[in-house]
C-alpha cells in the first residue's frame, strides 16, 4: 500500500501536489541525482520487498513442518539485507521535512505514509519476533 498510494500531499496557494514513493525516485533521476535515486529504491522499495518475501518463504514453510529449499543460504542472505533497509532514516527525514514545510504550506500525510509507518512497526516486530535457532535446527535435522 506504501507503493501505490499517494504518499503526502503539498497544497501551496490553491495548487495541490502528490508524491509517491516511486515519484519520489524519479524526479530524483530526473534531477540528475540518479545514485541517490538508486539508493532510496533499494533501501525504501526493492530491499524491504524482498525481506518481506524471504520471510514468508522462510516461515511458511517451517510453519506447515516443511523445510523450504536452499534454507541456510537464503537465511543468511536475509541477514546480510537488515543493514540496506532504512525505512526509518527516510521515514525521519519525511518527518523532519513534514516540520520545516508545515509554516508554508498544508501538508496532507497520505495513506502511504501511514502504511509506511506501520510496515517499518511491522518489519520490527517480525525481525524482533524471529526465532533463528527454530532455523537453524531444521537446518541441522534436514543434514
Amino acid at each position: 500500500m506504501a507503493n501505490a498510494f499517494p504518499f503526502l500531499a503539498f497544497k501551496l496557494q490553491g495548487q495541490a501536489t502528490e508524491t509517491t514513493l516511486i515519484s519520489g525516485v524519479i524526479g530524483l533521476y530526473d534531477e540528475g541525482k540518479w545514485e541517490i535515486a538508486l539508493l532510496v529504491l533499494l533501501t525504501t522499495i526493492l530491499i524491504p520487498l524482498l525481506q518481506l518475501l524471504i520471510m514468508l518463504y522462510i516461515y511458511v514453510p517451517l510453519k506447515l513442518n516443511r523445510i523450504p529449499w536452499l534454507l541456510a543460504p537464503v537465511f543468511r542472505f536475509a541477514g546480510s539485507l537488515q543493514p540496506w533497509s532504512m525505512m526509518e532514516v527516510f521515514l525521519i527525514g519525511i518527518i523532519v521535512a513534514i516540520v520545516k514545510l508545515i509554516g508554508m504550506a498544508q501538508i496532507v500525510p497520505g495513506l502511504a505514509l501511514w502504511s509506511f509507518a506501520l510496515l517499518i512497526v511491522i518489519l520490527a516486530a517480525a525481525a524482533a519476533n524471529m526465532d533463528s535457532r527454530l532455523v537453524w535446527d531444521h537446518v541441522e535435522y534436514k543434514q
